[in-house]
Formats: structure tokens, sequence, C-alpha cells
């Protein structure tokens, strides 16, 4: 999945990297996995607006993906490599052997034709999803499960992986992506290797219409603005913002914690903001 770059025929060509998708064998999804998708736009149930610069962008429909990985005992043939619109991994579709698709989060190393099985008589090898009871130490996950039973909700970006450190009791240790340690049931489900479309972070979006295209709206920095809009505007020509760095509604908009969970903080062994 390595990326290619153009030749400079203007400004916005002259830094723009792509993926070059060979690994994609398909252009058409699998229709009856697919569902409509409506743009939020950035607005709340109640229509309000409540994140900022989003909206527009190109028509989408939504891959319905199995993240739960419960189909037991059943072999599966990877049929096709696609491109997924709404994430940044690439994605698999499913044979298995009684019949039925799904797709998967596809990890990297797969290739069409190569079978994955679920459940916990799966081997530990690449793409086969097992209770994390049953993982060896050491070995590289994605698409964790917080809750057994939930389906996968950590690590599914792309190139995306965390390591399963310890096992104690009910309870196992793995090691983020941002470098936290959190502890989560060995009853729950992780897929064995990391997510593929790995070059996806090294990619240079290169202009302002690519970034339309993705449903990001333009960013206006406060300093450019008066002082009733945000907190850093006013002055006269180019001016310091004369405080530390806020919101336009005058919360600290750096190194300041706002994470308020007891739930699930007590669950966390070593912050991703330690040094």
């Amino acid at each position: 999945m390595p990326l290619r770059s153009y030749k400079a025929t203007s400004p916005g060509r002259r830094f723009m990297t792509r993926s070059t998708f060979e690994e994609i064998t398909t252009k058409e999804p699998y229709k009856p996995l697919l569902e409509p998708m409506k743009r939020g736009s950035g607005r709340n149930d109640q229509g309000r607006l409540s994140v900022r610069h989003r909206g527009g962008g190109e028509k989408r429909h939504y891959r319905r993906i199995d993240f739960k990985r419960d189909k037991f005992g059943v072999p599966a043939r990877i049929a096709t490599v696609e491109y997924d619109p709404n994430r940044s991994a690439r994605i698999g579709l499913l044979f298995y052997r009684d019949g039925e698709k799904r797709y998967m989060l596809l990890p990297h190393g797969l290739k069409v034709g190569d079978i994955v099985v679920a459940g916990p008589e799966a081997e530990a090898r690449v793409g086969n999803a097992l209770p994390i009871a049953n993982i060896p130490l050491g070995t590289t996950i994605h698409n964790v499960e917080l809750v057994p039973g939930r389906g996968g909700q950590i690590v599914r970006s792309a190139g995306a992986s965390a390591q399963l450190l310890a096992k104690e009791g009910d309870w196992a240790q793995i090691r983020l992506p941002s470098g936290e340690v959190r502890r989560v049931p060995t009853r729950c489900m992780a897929t064995i290797g990391q997510v593929s479309n790995i070059d996806h972070e090294n990619q240079s979006i290169g202009k302002a219409g690519r970034a339309r295209h993705m449903g990001q709206r333009p960013e206006v920095r406060g300093v450019v603005m008066n002082p009733r809009e945000h907190p850093h505007g006013g002055g006269e020509g180019k001016s310091p913002t004369g405080m530390p760095p806020k919101t336009p509604w005058g919360k600290p908009a750096m190194g300041y914690r706002t994470r308020r969970n007891k739930l699930t903080g007590r669950l966390i062994v070593r912050s991703r903001h330690r040094k």
C-alpha cells in the first residue's frame, strides 16, 4: 500500500500524495451490506451545530462491518479487498463456508484467498479473532472489545495496533497506540495483527479542495477575529494572543484535561500523558 506523488503542474499538486490503491480488488461494494447514511454536518440531535468545520463532502454509503466477529468455528475466505469511504483502513469481504457474507476490518498482510477463523479454538495468526484469554503474551492485536459481546471499539484506524502485555485472573493489560496501558476483561475478543493501510498517516492532502471532498470546512484562526467572536481577537495589526490558548468559549485549549469518567478511569494503568 505505497503512496504515489504527482508531477507539479500546480501548487496543489506539488506536495500532494495519495495511496496507489493497488491492493483494492473491486470498485463495486457488496450491496446487501450497504446502508444509507445521512450527513449530520456536525449537528446534534436537536439540529444545532456541536462540532465546527464539518459539512459538504462526497455522498457515502455505510458498509456494515462485523466488529463482533461472533461467527465462531466457521472458516471464511477473503473474497475481495475494498475501499471504505467511512474509515481509513481497508475492508475485506468474507465468504463463510455456510454461505454467509460479512465485511471485516482488513489486517495488514492478508490478501484475497486467505482463510480466517474466529472463536476460542482459533489459531493465533493474523486475521483470526480470539478471546484475549487465548492470545499469547506479546501478540500484536487490533479491533479490541472493551465489554464482552459489544464488538471491537478501539484500535480500528489504519496502521493501528495494540500489544498484549500481561494477564492476571479475569483481566489483561494491553498497551494502546497512544502509549496508554489499560485493563480489559480477558473474555473480550480481539483480532490478531495490525490494521491495514499503514501508509495512511504519511499522506499529504496537498490542497484545500481535497479536504472539502472529505467533508472538512475552512477553519478561521481566532487571532484574526474581533474580540466579541474569540478571546484571541482584536488588536492592531498582527498581535499575539496575550493569554494561554483558549477555545472560542474561553476554555483552555492546551494542557487542560477535561476527562471525567470514574467508570472507566479506574481501568487505566498508565496514562498516555505520563512522561
